[in-house]
């Protein structure tokens, strides 16, 4: 009986098994060292002996366009020992055909056995250069301050009023009334400090493509028990979406639903799609306060977070465009 007591504490010792995925984590590393270094290789010279085609023609060819076959692509390429190929991943648009040419005389590719590499190769390059050129114009939009001395800014701030509460005159500039659409003071520009004009800019668009979703969202806000600030979570919203692209937890999403280039459009619409959500989520969570906030918002950043590491994954409004 005692030792069997013993024998048990040992199995179940924590240092064990930490001990245990210490080990398995580390003869990971070495694999994939091995893999990366050598193996991969000499992989590849023995399949493009047997088929007559490099990585990335076998690549497009056995995948469909999307995630699955653009993700690959930019890991064969981030992989590759050839500058030429590795510098694919940091290419302008204007430069793309140019860089293609270059990227199939050096794999040496007869393009009129294989009419649809160039094609597809194209595409992928669009996707993932795009996607980096998408996150550089999102970041200026988010270090662009609101200038209430800017009448653009300006506008585009009334306007927002004007979507969200279409029967309600705005009294004066500074005023009380502006928490009736979620904001935290009597002027507004404070609460943009964090995400610029891209947290306005969100807001806005949601409110002129998806009017009557938006009015419903903020009429949900405004519940006595379930209620939340409206503008401020929407700006929330834009950090999340923000801070996933930056972390490229997008690019699988991107990659699905937009066959080229991604452009602003795209992230705003994927910021439509987190706030339409976030709202449907919040109601049938049914929080018991407004304090609980951080806690579901992490629940439902761990939700979406999840569903972006889906190969599949589109995460795609689907209420009825207005416009």
């Amino acid at each position: 009986m005692g030792h069997s007591s013993v024998r048990m504490r040992m199995r179940t010792n924590p240092n064990h098994f930490r001990a245990t995925r210490l080990l398995l984590r580390m003869l990971g590393y070495i694999w994939q060292c091995f893999y990366s270094s050598c193996l991969r290789f000499w992989l590849k010279w023995f399949l493009r002996l047997i088929t007559g085609r490099c990585e990335l023609q076998r690549i497009c060819a056995r995948c469909k366009a999307g995630a699955l076959r653009t993700s690959q692509i930019e890991y064969s390429l981030k992989s590759s020992k050839s500058k030429v190929l590795r510098a694919a991943l940091s290419l302008k648009e204007k430069d793309l055909d140019d860089h293609l040419t270059q990227i199939i005389q050096e794999k040496s590719i007869k393009e009129q056995k294989d009419p649809a590499f160039k094609v597809n190769l194209r595409q992928c390059l669009a996707q993932i250069n795009g996607y980096n050129e998408l996150f550089e114009a999102v970041e200026e939009l988010r270090r662009e301050v609101f200038d209430s001395e800017n009448e653009e800014h300006e506008k585009m701030l009334l306007k927002l009023w004007d979507l969200l509460m279409p029967s309600v005159k705005l009294e004066s500039r500074v005023t009380k009334q502006w928490g009736n659409i979620g904001f935290q003071g009597d002027d507004p520009k404070t609460d943009f400090r964090g995400m610029g004009m891209l947290g306005l800019t969100n807001l806005l668009f949601f409110s002129e493509n998806y009017t009557d979703a938006a009015r419903q969202a903020l009429s949900h806000a405004n519940h006595p028990g379930l209620g939340y600030s409206y503008a401020i979570v929407g700006i929330n919203l834009t950090e999340m979406a923000y801070s996933l692209m930056k972390n490229d937890a997008l690019k699988l999403h991107f990659y699905n639903t937009v066959p080229g280039k991604p452009r602003m459009q795209h992230f705003h619409q994927f910021y439509c799609y987190l706030a339409y959500e976030f709202d449907k989520f919040w109601l049938e969570e049914e929080p018991e306060s407004i304090m609980e906030f951080n806690r579901y918002r992490e629940k439902f950043h761990d939700k979406v977070k999840g569903q972006l590491q889906m190969p599949e994954v589109t995460l795609v409004l689907t209420v009825d465009q207005e416009k």
